[in-house]
């Protein structure tokens, strides 16, 4: 039996939920766990297709509306169906994860709640659905179904029970693996923005230095550290200064969502990205983005603990930035951990530079940028 799976980033966007109010993005393909828990559903009720549908908290949150992604099927034309969603409200499988409930459907020629579609696009004729809900922390997440019982004429009260049992199982396995990924991504991550914290900045330098001598590509270091932010510690207190700590982290994410990259707090008000495979002037003007962004933002526009009304800060608080690529700025040598700290160093001096230029600006290693306010 092959069972199709979602590509990565499918299974991730499921996968991007909160546990007791803390937030922790999934950067692991579970689609091995989630092959192995369709296919165990099916050695325990033997069936013709099934799939696993977990729905997307993000789409969820900002639409207020959800969906429901295919990330694991099997059965005839069930290639066509991973990775793809549907409303969270349609369908058999709609109404057990709205209803929190199992469904079983003998005959689905008679039942309104039945969706057609879905075996338009694939080919297959559906005669019977068994369905689970899957659970999380008292949240329904998704559904576990069933089409078409192998071995018998039709669907039991005794499959719907074996499969709500086994759906318990599920949602532990899927809370596990979710629980082992957070603790391991809160190792690298940074308390309070959630940037990776210096350690895994390292780490990833390591990597991509060695990637990118071997491959001769280049790798490119923006280094960056706030003006004036000690004003905002002096004046507000030092809870403002966090607040707006965590609010450049935002920007950050914002302005280079758009290519791969290691964010990263390096220490207080300092902070590094690093971009493989992008050159210097691709990341000067990605840094200029950033920079007027932070120049031209207003901090701290909601209130922070303590206080009634925001504290609306602008005009205040600007950044210098450096930017030193592997192929621009290093000599290459045979000690990669060399070649390392020349990267860092000349994106560090380049960010000085900044500093001693005037602030407010961006600076390519050895070469100025001034750039208007």
């Amino acid at each position: 039996m092959k069972i199709n799976i979602a590509d990565t980033e499918a299974i991730n966007k499921s996968l991007q939920r909160k546990k007791d109010g803390a937030s922790f993005a999934q950067e692991v393909n579970l689609g091995r766990l989630l092959e192995e828990i369709l296919s165990r559903a099916n050695e325990l009720v033997p069936s013709e297709s099934g799939s696993i549908l977990l729905d997307d908290p993000v789409v969820k949150a900002e639409k207020g509306k959800g969906e429901l992604c295919f990330l694991a099927c099997f059965g005839e034309g069930s290639e066509s169906l991973a990775g793809t969603r549907l409303a969270d409200n349609i369908g058999i499988v709609g109404e057990t994860y709205i209803s929190g409930r199992s469904y079983l459907s003998k005959d689905v020629k008679k039942d309104k709640k039945f969706y057609a579609k879905i075996d338009t696009k694939t080919k297959f004729v559906t005669n019977s659905i068994i369905a689970i809900p899957i659970g999380i922390g008292g949240s329904i997440i998704g559904v576990i179904e069933l089409i078409n019982r192998k071995g018998k004429t039709n669907y039991d009260q005794r499959d719907l029970a074996l499969l709500e049992i086994f759906a318990g199982y599920t949602s532990t396995l899927i809370q596990n693996a979710l629980d082992a990924r957070r603790f391991e991504d809160m190792s690298k991550r940074d308390n309070l923005t959630g940037l990776y914290n210096d350690r895994y900045f390292y780490e990833m330098l390591t990597r991509g230095v060695k990637k990118s001598v071997e491959e001769g590509d280049d790798i490119t270091l923006i280094f960056f550290d706030l003006d004036r932010f000690k004003e905002i510690n002096d004046t507000y207190g030092h809870l403002a200064g966090s607040q707006v700590l965590v609010e450049v982290a935002r920007l950050m994410t914002d302005v280079f969502s758009a290519i791969p990259t290691t964010l990263a707090r390096y220490g207080g008000d300092e902070y590094v990205i690093l971009l493989p495979g992008v050159s210097p002037e691709e990341a000067g003007k990605y840094a200029e983005r950033f920079r007027k962004g932070v120049a031209e933002n207003v901090f701290l526009s909601r209130p922070i603990r303590g206080e009634k009304e925001p504290l609306n800060v602008g005009g205040i608080i600007t950044c210098s930035v450096g930017v030193a690529s592997l192929l621009a700025n290093v000599e290459k040598t045979p000690s990669l951990s060399a070649m390392e700290g020349q990267l860092l160093k000349a994106a560090d001096k380049a960010m000085y530079q900044a500093k001693e230029e005037g602030k407010n600006r961006v600076v390519l290693s050895r070469e100025s940028i001034r750039t208007e306010n």
